[in-house]
């Protein structure tokens, strides 16, 4: 691990008064393979030694996030020391030796073998040829360690750190892989940069809104053009991690993990209610992931993230938060038909994320019995118990208070207006959804990474755009207008034709509208046009014209790309913490923007030029 020189450290910049010793970045030498999910738990891993991997640089480090981890010091300027890289470099730049090296008997230096061991962890993947998950987990990455510090703990690991046994390609091939193996690209136990590079900006664009997602710590690129994604999270167990113990009817492997993460979520304070009767315990869990799962699912549908939930539980964490960004979509519209293409079968859609994640919660379910009785009963039997209706419940009254904040409403008053005003507010939901969910005539279509059924209707721009028209007008817009203004770059004439029906529903949606400011005006003891001042206000930020979409991110990342090799990793550092930022699209925080950037940087405003061409799209 990395020790400094009594006299190595540079004297930085004047920046907030920062005076580096020999002990900034000791919190590095912490994280080396150990784990405590390693003594806690059984057949729940694969131990690997790892040796360096030499040639690194790095090319991405965020230093909000390691600040935030207590990784290094809150009082740190974003300046990448040549301490800091070194540190980065030999905790990270690393792979394993696995068993391609072993059986093969291939020495390295001693010097370059790390003293732990790091490990893989083993959970159930749809894409195996072994559905109880015997084979796999972690195919190219390994878990670094943990960090515990005063913001709480947290897990570290990374992809790109060599092929394990635990990869589709090692049991659909039967053969273990050489890591770099060119013949085979996912089972090659390598990474590309411009998949670290696409998660680290999408993930903190997430992050800053309130949607819960694993972020990255940073990336490192080699000489023959692989790299490593450093990822890191207060809890990187993912349903998944469960579920291969419960179908191999592993019942002392699943006791094992579900206590550790039970206690994992008490020591970082975010389950503060746990009763200690064991079984009490359980229920509790039960609860709690209902909850989590039916708030997550309808925070995915109504924030149009595509996150292709499925059985396994293997593309979310436990708390609902986002892995795996290779197939993550955010899309500009409510485009409810797309499907990715993963060659041998279609994804979910949006809508279907739902009953994913509700059977999901239904695994659970027969968890939860599972380790009470010690007696595994089939699945189907926890379909209809109590955790389905309460999913219900959650699920629908999240719908409700998110369709509220959209509208502009604060908390207080969304609360109350579904609390008083259910049903309008469930009428307006009905009338808002008609629109939201129409097609075009043009019917499905393939798309390049699978199908899709164009959307016609931007809702974020009725949203914003209603509330200044009646404050400046104090009366309805005509139909035409409405239309006009909610009209798609997708829709074709064919697709705004104003039918009787569809008058009615335009008529509906301001009737709906108005009855919903009166009543939240009553709830605030304010006049009508304050209410519509304060939701212009807000819903200004929360219904911005120009938000990411998968598209824009997957554009942005190929420009980035061809100015990388010569970018330092604070002017990245620069741009990641500007457009997330600009990004942030809570109207309750304040944004930390550097303005010059924007003014100064050709690359900035070519984002955003780009975020613009494609608001609308996947």
């Amino acid at each position: 691990m990395t020790r400094l020189k009594k006299n190595s450290l540079k004297r930085l910049p004047e920046e907030g008064g920062f005076r580096p010793t020999s002990r900034t970045y000791s919190k590095f030498n912490r994280i080396d393979g150990r784990h405590p999910f390693q003594k806690a738990t059984k057949d729940s891993f694969v131990a690997y030694r790892a040796r360096v991997r030499h040639g690194g640089e790095v090319v991405a480090f965020n230093f909000d996030l390691a600040r935030e981890m207590g990784l290094i010091p809150k009082n740190h300027p974003n300046v990448m020391t040549d301490e800091l890289k070194d540190a980065i470099l030999d905790t990270f730049a690393i792979v394993i030796i696995n068993e391609y090296d072993q059986i093969n008997n291939i020495e390295y230096p001693k010097e370059d073998i790390k003293p732990h061991f790091y490990m893989a962890t083993r959970y159930l993947q749809l894409q195996h040829p072994n559905k109880q998950g015997k084979t796999s987990g972690d195919g190219r990455s390994i878990w670094n360690g943990y960090l515990e510090s005063k913001n709480g703990i947290w897990d570290i690991s990374s992809c790109g750190t060599g092929a394990t046994c635990l990869s589709p390609a090692t049991h659909i091939q039967k053969k273990f892989f050489q890591t770099g193996d060119p013949s085979i690209s996912y089972g090659c136990g390598y990474a590309e940069l411009d998949e670290g590079v696409s998660t680290l900006f999408f993930s903190e664009i997430l992050h800053k809104n309130q949607v819960t997602t694993e972020r990255v710590l940073g990336i490192l690129k080699f000489p023959d053009g692989f790299a490593i994604t450093i990822r890191a999270h207060n809890n990187l167990l993912r349903p998944s991690h469960m579920f291969n113990h419960l179908k191999q009817g592993n019942l002392e492997a699943l006791k094992m993990v579900v206590d550790y993460y039970i206690e994992r979520q008490e020591k970082n304070g975010v389950w503060t209610d746990m009763p200690r009767e064991k079984n009490k315990r359980y229920d509790k869990f039960l609860e709690k992931q209902t909850e989590v799962f039916a708030k997550t699912a309808a925070k995915f549908e109504d924030e149009y993230i595509f996150c292709w939930l499925d059985w396994d539980g293997d593309n979310v964490l436990m708390d609902g938060g986002i892995i795996d960004y290779g197939s993550v979509r955010q899309f500009g519209l409510f485009h409810s038909e797309y499907r990715f293409d993963d060659n041998d079968r279609y994804s979910t859609s949006i809508t279907e994320q739902k009953n994913k994640a509700k059977y999901t919660v239904q695994n659970f379910a027969q968890i939860v019995d599972f380790l009470k009785t010690g007696e595994r009963k089939p699945l189907k039997e926890f379909a209809q118990t109590g955790w389905s209706n309460e999913f219900d419940r959650v699920f629908e009254m999240s719908k409700l208070k998110n369709l509220l904040y959209k509208i502009g409403f604060n908390k207080e008053t969304r609360d109350a207006l579904v609390d008083k005003h259910y049903e309008l507010v469930k009428d307006f939901q009905k009338v808002f959804s008609y629109f939201e969910r129409a097609k075009s005539v043009a019917g499905p279509k393939e798309v390049n990474d699978g199908i899709t059924w164009d959307a016609i209707f931007c809702m974020r721009d009725i949203l914003r755009e209603l509330p200044q028209l009646y404050l400046s007008r104090g009366e309805s817009i005509s139909r035409e207008e409405f239309i006009e203004i909610l009209k798609s770059s997708y829709a074709l004439e064919e697709d705004l034709a104003l039918s009787s029906y569809r008058k009615k529903r335009v008529d509906e949606f301001q009737v709906l509208y108005w009855q919903l400011i009166k009543a939240g005006a009553t709830i605030k003891k304010s006049t009508i046009n304050t209410v519509l001042l304060d939701i212009t206000m807000r819903s200004s930020v929360i219904n911005k014209y120009d938000r990411v979409t998968g598209d824009s991110i997957t554009t942005i990342t190929n420009m980035l790309m061809e100015k990388i090799d010569k970018m330092a990793p604070e002017k990245l550092y620069r741009l990641l913490h500007n457009f997330s930022e600009y990004q942030n699209l809570d109207p309750d925080t304040d944004k930390n923007l550097d303005k010059n950037q924007w003014r100064k940087s050709q690359l900035m405003r070519g984002f955003l030029k780009v975020v613009r061409e494609y608001r609308e799209g996947l």
